[in-house]
């Protein structure tokens, strides 16, 4: 599926499954959409019908609360049917919890929602791949505010160390995190400039430009792990809650959510 519709799919499926479950951290989805989407659609070796392919590309999304968007990708693909985004956090019991999980859901690599734990998890992954000489790549994704956590950069001076060159971290750099502003909450300047002094081939992209996106993630160094720094907005695609920290938390319903999605259709 071309990667610029599969984002749209994707919106239309997190608004909906968020509406109905009364769930949040759709800002945070709408974030990562587009760079999901890419991996997805253009970059990744992926097997729909034969999950566990050991040639697969593996994917961790390590800001687990932005599952929906995974879970929407991957029903959009054919990796389970969609009509089981329709029970996403659902109280009744679901596979799809409101945190991602790898438990009964085929093409979900590893279960993730406690900050800074999933990039570890990948740089092992890549670490287990070149000692197996094994042609896969390992994608990892993380917020801005995730990369508060010291586990992040342990991770990457880590796949540094090694040479993990098939290795890419993503940063969703979209400047807000759960209880406001990134740089006031905790300012950590230049993530360029840092990951870069760790050893790493940073790239700095528009996280919503498909084709910035396409170029990046494509890109190996020899030798080096790679971190693309993609400036995002949180809530993209809808104009009420873009760079709206509501959104969070909050849910969209009634006549906010049919405006949503009316925006997204025109996309």
């Amino acid at each position: 599926m071309d990667s610029k519709k599969l984002a749209k799919e994707i919106r239309k499926d997190v608004l909906l499954m968020t509406s109905n479950a009364g769930a949040g951290h759709i800002g945070s989805i709408l974030s990562i959409t587009d760079i999901v989407a890419v991996l997805y659609g253009k970059i990744m070796n992926i097997f729909p019908k034969d999950p566990k392919n050991p040639k697969r590309d593996r994917f961790i999304l390590s800001k687990g609360h932005a599952g929906a968007c995974v879970y929407a990708c991957l029903a959009e693909l054919g990796f389970f049917d969609k009509a089981e985004l329709e029970n996403y956090y659902s109280p009744n019991g679901t596979k799809l919890s409101g945190h991602v999980t790898h438990k009964g859901n085929a093409g979900v690599e590893f279960s993730t929602g406690s900050l800074g734990h999933g990039v570890s998890v990948a740089v092992g992954m890549a670490l287990a791949g070149k000692m197996d000489k094994a042609p896969y790549r390992v994608f990892a994704l993380a917020g801005n505010g995730e990369c508060n956590e010291g586990s992040i950069w342990e991770a990457v001076a880590f796949a540094s160390h090694n040479k993990l060159d098939n290795f890419t971290l993503i940063v969703d750099h979209n400047k807000i995190q759960s209880m406001g502003d990134s740089d006031k909450i905790l300012d950590m300047g230049t993530y360029a400039e840092k990951f870069a002094s760790f050893g790493a081939y940073v790239m700095e992209v528009d996280g919503h430009n498909h084709a910035e996106l396409a170029t990046a993630l494509k890109t190996r160094k020899r030798g080096q792990p790679a971190v693309v720094i993609a400036h995002t907005v949180k809530g993209k695609g809808v104009s009420f809650m873009e760079n709206n920290n509501l959104y969070h938390s909050a849910c969209v319903k009634g006549d906010d959510l049919k405006k949503a999605l009316k925006e997204i259709e025109k996309q």
